[in-house]
C-alpha cells in the first residue's frame, strides 16, 4: 500500500442545540466510500454511542444524523486533508485540520470528545486553541476502531458512558 492524498468530502453533523462534539481523526476507506462517519461494519462507534444514550442503533445515514441531532451530539473529524495509507491513523501525515469555528461558533458545545489517541494527538497539535478556560473541555476516549482490539465492547461502552454521561 502507498500513501494517498485524501480530502474529507462530507461535512459535520450539528445544529445550534449540539452540546458535545465527538471528533475522529480522518474517515476510513469504508466511511469515505459511504460518505458518512464510522462506515466500517466492525467499527463499534454506533453501537457504543447508542448504548450510552439508551437508543436503538441507527441504520441509515439519515437515521444516524437524526439520532445525533436528537441527542445534541455533533460529529466531525479533526483532519480536513492528509496523506494516509488506507485507513491507518498511524500513517497520517501532511495534515490540514478542519476549521472547528464552523461548529464551535454555531453550537452550544460544552465538551469535545476525541475518539482515540491519534485523533487526540492531532486535535491538540492543530486545534488546541479551541479548548481551555471559558471554552469547551477536552476528553480523550478509547477508540471504537476494530484496530483497538485491547478494548472489549463492554469496556468501551462503560468508558464512553462514564465520560459522556457526565456531560449530557
Amino acid at each position: 500500500m502507498e500513501y494517498e492524498h485524501v480530502a474529507h468530502t462530507f461535512g459535520p453533523v450539528y445544529d445550534a442545540r449540539s452540546r458535545i462534539l465527538i471528533l475522529g481523526s480522518m474517515p476510513s476507506v469504508k466511511s469515505r466510500e459511504q460518505q458518512f462517519y464510522y462506515g466500517h461494519p466492525q467499527n463499534r462507534f454506533w453501537k457504543v454511542l447508542s448504548a450510552v444514550l439508551g437508543e436503538e442503533v441507527p441504520g441509515t445515514v439519515e437515521e444516524k444524523k437524526a439520532f445525533l441531532l436528537k441527542n445534541k451530539v455533533a460529529l466531525w473529524d479533526v483532519v480536513a486533508s492528509c496523506d494516509i495509507i488506507g485507513s491507518f491513523d498511524s500513517s497520517i501525515r501532511n495534515v490540514k485540520a478542519n476549521d472547528m469555528d464552523v461548529i464551535i461558533n454555531k453550537a452550544d458545545i460544552q465538551t469535545i470528545f476525541v475518539n482515540g489517541g491519534k485523533a487526540y494527538e492531532l486535535f491538540v497539535k492543530y486545534c488546541g486553541q479551541y479548548v481551555g478556560k471559558d471554552k469547551p473541555g477536552l476528553v480523550k476516549l478509547p477508540s471504537t476502531s476494530p484496530a483497538n482490539a485491547a478494548w472489549s465492547y463492554d469496556r468501551l461502552r462503560d468508558a464512553w458512558k462514564s465520560a459522556i454521561g457526565a456531560v449530557l
